[in-house]
């Protein structure tokens, strides 16, 4: 061992360092952008939404509980698909899944109201969801809506938008970066 060679045994190797040789490019950055779609966001937290209305349908029936918790997951779900299929770097993919997580709220919460009204009068949950009025929806937001479901939608909300925007490596971000000052 040399004597310059000083032994440090606690130093952490560098993740920080700049591992890129080359410089970025424009046209990478520009890819990146076109790859962003909002329509293909839009169609995955959609089926995102009925995929989970209808397995938390299921399960809430099978245990005869009602999890309210689960808009939550749904949540999460709903922003990692939008992530996938969206592809997006902007502020509209995160304002997308938190609006598709408050719908799938809604909707998962109508769902399953309407599977336990159903198993109460002896018919189908499709006959229940079909009969809806004007004068049943005062009726679900004073007896099966509550305040913390409104909590539950909010978070969901907040986690969705959290993991909608995609995840970029370094070079990726410098990529876009520099063709961004260059438009």
């Amino acid at each position: 061992m040399s004597e310059n060679y000083k032994r440090q045994i606690l130093r952490l190797p560098r993740k920080h360092a700049a591992k890129i040789l080359t410089p970025p490019d424009p046209a990478d950055g520009e890819r990146l952008a076109r790859e962003q779609s909002v329509r293909n966001a839009i169609m995955a937290g959609l089926i995102v939404i009925v995929v989970y209305s209808a397995a938390w349908v299921f399960l809430s029936t099978t245990i005869q509980r009602i999890f309210p918790w689960l808009t939550v997951v749904q949540g999460v779900l709903i922003g990692l698909a939008v992530r996938r299929a969206g592809r997006g770097l902007d502020w509209r993919f995160p304002t997308v899944a938190a609006v598709l997580a408050m719908i799938g709220a809604l909707a998962g919460s109508i769902v399953v109201a309407a599977a336990f009204t159903a198993s109460e009068f002896d018919t189908g949950t499709i006959t229940i969801l079909r009969g809806v009025t004007a004068m049943t929806w005062p009726v679900f937001f004073d007896e099966a809506m509550t305040p913390a479901d409104a909590v539950y939608a909010l978070f969901a909300a907040a986690v969705a938008a959290f993991y909608a925007n995609r995840r970029l490596t370094r070079a990726q971000y410098l990529a876009l970066r520099t063709w961004q000052q260059e438009r």
